[in-house]
């Protein structure tokens, strides 16, 4: 019963000073493969008998929930989501789910203003132009003046649209509930979803998949969008169609996508990645030095918290 199973990638790898604290309190700490995104198998297998999870990315089903029941107590996420997790499960066994929510915000808004320099200066092409010794120049475009779209405006969501405001950037935020009080500047304001999608430059996803689990941008909302948009996903894999963004960018409807998320990880399919107009990194959005840090230390305060 004072155990616990310890999966994030990072951790596992490299371990982290704040697993110490578990340790300090009692706690014998399982750990899963070292720099493994765990299988269900693996979880299976290691999380029975212990009564609390400090989890990564990894998909936590009904049946490993299950199986860990009712000895689990708790499962602490080191980040702002819990998509991965069955929460239905979780419920219905009584184990509450925790996040470190916030932890990683500043992470991914650098990586999507990274992603967004990149695509508006085809730095990633230009680069690999030159490692192939060829010297050929793309013209690109400055983003001041432009309009960005953000759709989720939380915490990665508001750092953003601050990176944005500073570099003169037009900014349109929709959010399921906006807050009147942040206003990073006059160029800032929110708006309705339609206007954000259909009126702008660059559109930034920073929001969950849609409840009724369909893409958010299908190939009937990729044909309203602005010809020559690029979009930003850093957020879920999940809410892009995959056909419908390979005609967009064949066509030229799309100018540019770039990724971070994926549907499953390492991704099954790899057309959109290997699409000379896309831009992609292997989900790094959240793994900084200060990121890991952060998300670490606040799940080791939740799994504390809710199991002492």
């Amino acid at each position: 019963m004072r155990r616990i199973l310890v999966t994030p990638r990072s951790v596992t790898l490299r371990g982290h000073p704040s697993l110490q604290r578990l340790r300090d309190a009692g706690f014998e700490l399982v750990l899963s493969s070292p720099g493994v995104q765990p299988s269900e198998a693996e979880l299976l297998e290691k999380l029975p008998g212990c009564s609390g999870y400090l989890a990564g990315v990894e998909t936590v089903s009904a049946q490993v929930i299950t199986s860990a029941a009712p000895q689990l107590k708790v499962i602490s996420r080191n980040g702002a989501g819990f998509n991965s997790i069955d929460a239905d499960a979780a419920a219905r066994h009584g184990v509450k789910i925790c996040r470190a929510a916030g932890s990683n915000a500043r992470g991914v808004a650098e990586l999507a203003l990274g992603h967004i320099l990149a695509a508006a200066r085809q730095i990633p092409a230009a680069d690999r132009d030159l490692k192939g010794c060829s010297w050929r120049r793309q013209q690109g475009i400055e983003v001041a003046g432009r309009r960005l779209g953000i759709v989720g405006c939380g915490a990665i969501g508001r750092l953003l649209s601050g990176f944005a405001v500073a570099m003169e950037m037009e900014v349109l935020a929709y959010d399921p509930f906006p807050d009147p009080r942040f206003q990073p500047g006059p160029s800032f304001r929110y708006a309705p979803i339609d206007e954000v999608l259909t009126t702008v430059d660059i559109l930034s996803l920073h929001c969950p998949v849609p409840a009724d689990g369909r893409p958010l941008l299908d190939a009937a909302t990729l044909a309203r969008l602005k010809p020559g948009l690029i979009v930003i996903n850093t957020a879920r894999g999940e809410l892009i169609d995959t056909d419908a963004a390979l005609a967009a960018l064949d066509s030229g409807h799309l100018a540019a996508l770039t990724l971070d998320a994926y549907a499953s990880e390492p991704p099954s399919d790899w057309r959109l990645i290997q699409h000379p107009r896309v831009i992609a990194t292997p989900h790094t959005g959240a793994f900084t030095a200060e990121s890991v840090d952060r998300a670490v230390d606040g799940a080791v305060e939740n799994l504390l918290r809710e199991l002492e």
